[in-house]
C-alpha cells in the first residue's frame, strides 16, 4: 500500500474511492505521569511520551490501512493526522486520507 501526504502519486493515474481513516484512544501512564513531571524540571524529550505517540500514530495508520484494503484500494493520498484531547488524561490520534485504486 503506497501511502503519501499529496494528492497525486508520480505516475499513476488514480480514481478515487472514498475516505478512510483510522483512530486510536490512548490513555496516559500513572508511572510515566510522575517521571514525565520529573522531566520537566531539568528539560529535555520525554521519551516514554514520544514512544507512546509513535505507537499510537502507527497503531492509528494501520488501521487506516486495513480500511482501505477493505475497499480494494492501492494506495492512499492525501494523508493527514490530527490529536485531540478527550479528557485530562485521554487523547485521540486520528489518520485519515483518500483511498485510490491505480487507472489500468
Amino acid at each position: 500500500m503506497i501511502i503519501v501526504n499529496t494528492d497525486y502519486i508520480s505516475g499513476k493515474e488514480i480514481e478515487t474511492i472514498q475516505i478512510v481513516k483510522g483512530s486510536i484512544v490512548f490513555s496516559k501512564n500513572v508511572v510515566r505521569d510522575v517521571f514525565a513531571g520529573l522531566k520537566t524540571i531539568i528539560g529535555g524529550e520525554i521519551k516514554g511520551y514520544s514512544e507512546m505517540m509513535s505507537e499510537a500514530r502507527q497503531q492509528a495508520t494501520d488501521r487506516m490501512i486495513n480500511e482501505a484494503t477493505m475497499l480494494g484500494a492501492d494506495a492512499i493520498v492525501n494523508v493527514r493526522y490530527s490529536t485531540s484531547s478527550l479528557m485530562a488524561s485521554a487523547a485521540e490520534i486520528i489518520a485519515y486520507g483518500t483511498a485510490v485504486r491505480f487507472k489500468k
